[in-house]
C-alpha cells in the first residue's frame, strides 16, 4: 500500500518506543535515537514557538544553517582542488550511458563514482546527485538498488552521478568513521555538485538531489547547504527524534549549538520553498512522517505559499531502503520538477527497469591496475584527517 500525502494529518504514535541515547561523553551530540518518539515531536512543538511567519523562519533558518556549518566546521571557502576528472571505461547500454569517473576534492582527497548519461538527448539535461547509504560489505554503489535508479534517472533524460562515501567503493584512502567524516563527505558533496554543474550539457537551473538513510541525510544537508540543488528527495532518513546513526551524520554538533536546539526534521525544511519529496516507511524512524515531520515541514512551506512543492509519500508495509516502490515514488516527482520524460521509461504504463544492465563491481571501479590511484592521494586516516587542518 502507497500513501501520499499532501494534507497535514493529526498526530499519534504507535506502541513502539524508542528509548533516547544521550552520549555523556559528549553532550553537544545528537546521535541515534537521541528523542523518544514522543520527546521528538515534542521538540517540534517547542521549535516552532520559536517563529510564526516567513520573516521569523528565515531568521531561525539563518541560526540553523549557521549551526550546520560552525558545528561540522565547515570553511567559508573550501580550498578544493581544480576539477581535472579522470574518466574511462565509457559503457553504452540501451538508453544511457555509465562511466567510471574521480576528481580531486580537496588536494590529496578524491572522489570516486560513476556518471550515467541519457541517449538520444537533444539539448541540455536536467543533473541528479545520488549519495548512497550504509551496506555492511561497504560496496553500496554497486548494488541493485543504487544502479537501477541511476540507470532508469538516466533513461528518463538526467545526467546522474553516484560517489562513494568515505572507506565505500574506491574511496579507500581512510576507513569511514573518521572523526570528521561529516565534514569531508559534505566537502566532498559540494564538490560533486561542481562536477556536474561544469558539464556542458547540463542545465544548471535543473539540478536534484536524492538518496537514502545516510545518502538521505547528505541529501538535506547540501541542499540546506547550497541553493544549486532545485529539487531534494531525501529517502527514508528525515525523522523528529533519530538524527543518524554514523559519525558522518551526527559525529559533528549540528544540530545542538550554544544558541540553539535543532533536529534533522528542521534541517530538511531548509529546502524550502525548493521543491522537495519526504519517502517514508512504516519500519524505521520515518514512520510517523506523514503525522509528524511532514505537518511540521509542510507549515514551512506555507509561509512561501509553495505547499504544493512539498509531497510525502509514505510506505507502511516497508522498511528501511531504497527499493522499487521508493524508486516510483521518486522517479515520478523527479520528472515532474526536472522536466524529465518518465515515457521513456514506462512499458505498459509501469516503470520498466527490466532492461537495466547491472554492472560487476570490478566493471564500475575507478581505481585499479590499468587506473591506479593517483600518487598524490593521502592514505590512511591521519593523513586524510590532517587535510582538513
Amino acid at each position: 500500500m502507497l500513501i501520499r500525502y499532501g494534507v497535514a494529518l493529526s498526530c499519534f504514535f504507535g506502541a513502539l518506543v524508542v528509548q533516547a541515547q544521550p552520549n555523556p561523553a559528549r553532550p553537544d551530540l545528537c546521535q541515534g535515537a537521541y528523542f523518544t518518539e514522543e520527546q521528538g515531536a515534542e521538540a517540534l512543538r517547542t521549535f516552532a514557538g520559536t517563529y510564526h511567519d516567513k520573516a521569523t523562519w528565515e531568521k531561525r533558518a539563518g541560526l540553523i544553517r549557521q549551526g550546520i556549518r560552525e558545528g561540522m566546521k565547515l570553511p567559508a571557502k573550501p580550498a578544493f582542488a581544480p576539477l581535472k576528472p579522470i574518466r574511462h571505461s565509457l559503457r553504452k547500454l540501451n538508453g544511457y550511458t555509465v562511466e567510471n569517473v574521480a576528481f580531486e576534492s580537496i588536494p590529496g582527497f578524491w572522489v570516486t563514482g560513476n556518471l550515467y548519461r541519457p541517449l538520444k538527448t537533444t539539448g541540455k539535461s536536467a543533473a541528479i546527485l545520488c549519495p548512497h547509504g550504509h551496506t555492511a560489505n561497504q560496496d553500496a554503489r554497486f548494488v541493485e538498488q543504487t544502479q537501477q535508479r541511476c540507470a532508469t534517472m538516466a533513461r528518463m533524460g538526467a545526467v546522474v552521478f553516484v560517489y562513494d562515501m568515505l572507506g565505500y567503493g574506491d574511496s579507500k584512502q581512510c576507513t569511514h568513521k573518521v572523526p570528521k567524516a561529516l565534514t569531508l563527505q559534505t566537502l566532498n558533496g559540494l564538490r560533486a555538485l561542481d562536477f556536474l554543474t561544469s558539464l556542458p550539457d547540463v542545465d544548471t537551473k535543473r539540478i536534484g538531489m536524492s538518496g537514502e538513510s545516510g545518502g538521505g541525510t547528505q541529501t538535506f544537508l547540501l541542499t540546506a547547504l547550497d541553493q544549486r540543488i532545485h529539487v531534494s528527495v531525501p529517502v527514508v532518513m528525515v525523522s523528529s527524534y533519530f538524527f543518524g546513526g554514523c559519525v558522518c551524520e551526527s559525529g559533528m554538533p549540528i544540530h545542538k549549538r550554544p544558541t540553539h536546539q535543532t533536529s534533522n526534521v528542521e534541517l530538511a525544511a531548509l529546502a524550502a520553498p525548493r521543491p522537495m519529496l519526504l519517502v517514508s516507511d512504516g519500519k524505521d524512524w520515518t514512520k510517523h512522517t506523514p503525522e509528524v515531520e511532514f505537518p511540521y515541514i509542510r507549515t514551512i512551506y506555507g509561509y512561501y505559499d509553495a505547499t504544493y512543492r512539498l509531497e510525502n509519500v509514505h510506505l507502511p508495509a516497508e522498511g528501511h531502503d531504497y527499493g522499487p516502490n521508493k524508486r516510483i515514488a521518486a522517479y515520478a516527482f523527479l520528472a515532474k520538477q526536472l522536466q524529465l520524460d518518465l515515457n521513456r521509461v514506462l512499458k505498459d504504463g509501469k516503470i520498466d527497469e527490466s532492461i537495466n544492465t547491472l554492472l560487476k563491481p570490478d566493471e564500475l571501479q575507478v581505481f585499479n591496475a590499468d587506473h591506479p590511484r593517483p600518487a598524490s592521494a593521502a592514505m590512511g586516516d591521519d593523513a586524510v584527517m590532517a587535510l582538513l587542518k
